[in-house]
């Protein structure tokens, strides 16, 4: 499920992750190694034409494991100990972007956002297939949370 479609099925918690991506301009991708264990990196995400979009360097090892095993996990940035904030994640599956008029779009939507742009062929681009979402917050020591799964995606 691309990102207009979660945020048409869950309008609520999509904006707090939107609040989140922006109030940052980072997430922490967490991605499955070659030898099995998890990798977390930081990257700038972008909602782009109906996608939730990440872009990497060429032959970044992130890139690679999501080549070799797509499945994922995308995180908010938390900032303070005590939870107030709210964590935003999702998990799905990275589906590369290889269309050049596409990736082009990307190009000049990123650098109209942050004022810088890859060159291509040297990044690589994914859009995360959404399979489920969730959002967590303490509040007076009560974790408060919502929970989203898409319908033909998971039990």
């Amino acid at each position: 499920m691309n990102w207009s479609e979660f945020r048409a099925d869950s309008p609520d918690l999509a904006a707090l992750g939107e609040e989140r991506f922006e109030r940052t301009g980072l997430v922490l991708v967490g991605t499955i190694r070659k030898d099995g264990w998890p990798r977390i990196s930081a990257v700038e995400p972008l909602l782009f034409e109906d996608q939730l979009c990440v872009g990497m360097m060429w032959r970044s090892r992130k890139a690679l494991d999501l080549l070799r095993d797509p499945r994922c996990t995308v995180n908010s940035i938390v900032s303070d100990k005590d939870g107030a904030e709210g964590d935003f994640k999702l998990f799905g599956v990275a589906v590369e972007e290889n269309d050049l008029e596409v990736r082009s779009r990307f190009c000049d939507a990123l650098f109209e956002k942050i004022g810088w742009k890859p060159e291509e062929p040297d990044f690589h681009l994914f859009a995360i297939d959404i399979h489920s979402a969730a959002f967590i917050r303490f509040e007076a020591e009560e974790m408060k949370h919502i929970v989203w799964r898409a319908k033909d995606r998971l039990p």
